[in-house]
């Protein structure tokens, strides 16, 4: 068993983004989520969509994608760093509490199996879907570690990587959760370019297409985009990131504006609005959105 790292010194973290990247990553998942029931009507959706019609429920409610990023933020503000068998433990009692969220086939499988042994995600992750999963999972959770590590852009690469290695031991998987948690500190810092991103990316599919993406223009129509680029239906990080990320670029200081633009390439909607939706409100948190939209969403507490 290797020895963890030293935790990072006290300048390297910041929990304020970090609450601000969670706030605005439920927002988006609550969002996206929204839009389920019309998915089997996509004509249907997307016209709703672009004529801006907000979903009318009284409660916008999270999924796991929240879910585990609660988890993943609990475990860095108690101990600073990703600490792995804790995190594993923390999942494991967060898909208990409810299994409901949403959650995957593959953390259906993982998490239970974690209760009673979370060490155990070293053997058991690997061997999801022959060489472990390259979903999306580890993406749409980490936008907060990534506002969390800010000021290290190193820091937040590792620190991604250790949080994607406990669910998702796929190279693409780890690679979905790198960029984002790059594209999220970035964010904070005001420099978000997808260039960058994937400059910091891990080579792969997932690099490829955030590569495709900064040299996709923003005057791109986002369902056009998601075309291009995908929109997670594949349920894949290559298929999910590359796309989120381009929106959360396009609208780096407007959280609401970035919604309904990632809300328009269809897809895995709560997916890809809690990433673009973390990863933006990293900078702005949940300021300029709609106050019906923060009364609807599910709260945090």
């Amino acid at each position: 068993m290797t020895t963890p790292p030293p935790p990072p010194p006290a300048y390297a973290a910041d929990p304020a983004a970090a609450r601000r990247s969670l706030e605005a990553l439920a927002l988006g998942d609550a969002f996206g989520e929204r839009w389920a029931p019309l998915f089997r009507e996509p004509r249907r959706a997307a016209a709703e969509i672009r004529a801006r019609h907000t979903p009318d429920e009284p409660v916008w409610h999270w999924t796991d994608d929240t879910a585990l990023a609660r988890a993943l933020l609990r475990v860095l503000d108690e101990h600073g760093r990703v600490e792995q068998d804790r995190l594993a433990l923390c999942f494991a009692l967060t898909h208990e509490a409810d299994r409901g969220r949403g959650y995957g086939h593959g953390m259906h499988m993982l998490l239970p199996a974690l209760l009673t042994a979370p060490a155990d995600w070293r053997t058991l992750a690997p061997g999801l879907f022959e060489g472990g999963s390259l979903g999306n999972g580890a993406a749409m959770r980490v936008a907060p570690l990534g506002a969390y590590f800010h000021h290290d852009l190193a820091l937040v690469a590792d620190q991604a990587a250790r949080q994607a290695e406990v669910t998702h031991a796929h190279p693409e998987g780890i690679a979905g959760a790198v960029a984002v948690a790059v594209a999220a500190a970035l964010s904070v810092r005001g420099t978000l370019t997808l260039a960058e991103v994937a400059g910091l990316t891990p080579a792969g599919l997932v690099r490829d297409g955030l590569r495709r993406a900064a040299d996709l223009p923003f005057d791109t129509a986002p369902w056009k985009a998601s075309d291009l680029l995908g929109n997670g239906q594949r349920i894949r990080a290559d298929d999910t990131v590359p796309f989120a990320l381009w929106t959360a670029a396009r609208h780096p200081d407007d959280l609401e504006a970035a919604l309904w633009a990632t809300a328009e390439g269809l897809g895995d909607v709560d997916t890809t609005c809690a990433i673009t939706g973390g990863v933006v409100g990293a900078a702005t948190g949940t300021t300029g959105v709609p106050a019906s939209w923060l009364r609807r969403r599910e709260p945090l507490d």
